[in-house]
């Protein structure tokens, strides 16, 4: 047997690996293809130099609907939350949708399942139930820039009686 002779069950596996290969990298390059124009969870566009003049989040503000869904309307922005202190009731869906004009930040309430990344161009939308009563600290938790350890809001979650909106 000479060296430079393969098996053929051994071209069978090389051939096999080739394409497990290939496939993965197809694979690999549609997603990053497909999830480069829109990332998953941001699904709605706004033009980032409009937000501070033209749109919703010109004037954040919590509206509480008839329903019972409290709808926070917010910018995130260098340095600040907007609005500033968010007041919601307590066992209802609140429902957040922000955006920020300038650079990518984080929005975390400290102590709940609330986090999202807020990019600039999209609407980051999420609804959640807050159980419990209290103040909550809202934080950025990704870097935005040099004052980012400032950046900070306040959530307060109040009780309500039946049939009244806060």
């Amino acid at each position: 047997m000479s060296a430079s002779h393969v098996n053929v069950y051994e071209k069978i596996w090389i051939a096999l690996a080739a394409v497990m290969i290939a496939c993965f990298l197809g694979a690999l390059s549609v997603a990053a293809g497909l999830h480069a124009v829109h990332p998953p969870s941001h699904v709605e566009t706004i033009d980032p130099v409009l937000v501070r003049t033209d749109s919703p989040y010109a004037t954040p503000e919590v509206i509480y609907h008839p329903d019972g869904l409290t709808e926070v309307i917010a910018r995130v922005e260098m340095f600040r939350f907007l609005p500033a202190v968010i007041r919601v009731p307590v066992g209802r869906p609140v429902r957040f949708r922000m955006t920020s004009p300038d650079v990518i930040h984080g929005f975390q309430v400290v102590g709940t399942n609330a986090n999202v990344m807020v990019i600039p161009g999209y609407v980051s939308d999420f609804t959640t139930t807050f159980p419990n009563a209290g103040e909550y600290l809202i934080l950025c938790n990704e870097y935005c820039g040099l004052s980012h350890h400032q950046m900070q809001a306040k959530l307060i979650v109040e009780p309500t009686s039946e049939g009244e909106l806060p």
